[in-house]
């Protein structure tokens, strides 16, 4: 299982359930989009968290992506 308070982007201090909440809202479908996105405002400091995750664990926001096109976020 995941940690929904884990924090994904560092520099913005978001985690993970607020992340979800705005590609839910905005009917994001791409990583694209979301770092697109104004209102979300995430990734938009640093890389880290785009792929791999600041801690290199994978928490990342594809993953986030990838859960609530799944449903399970």
């Amino acid at each position: 299982m995941f940690d929904k308070e884990r924090e994904i982007c560092v520099c913005n201090s978001l985690h993970m359930q607020e992340i979800a909440a705005c590609i839910k809202e905005h009917d994001i479908k791409t990583l694209e989009e979301l770092l697109e996105n104004q209102e979300c405002g995430v990734g938009d400091k640093c890389e880290s968290c785009h792929e791999d995750g600041f801690h290199n664990d994978g928490y990342s926001l594809a993953m986030v992506l990838s859960l609530v096109k799944q449903g399970r976020l």
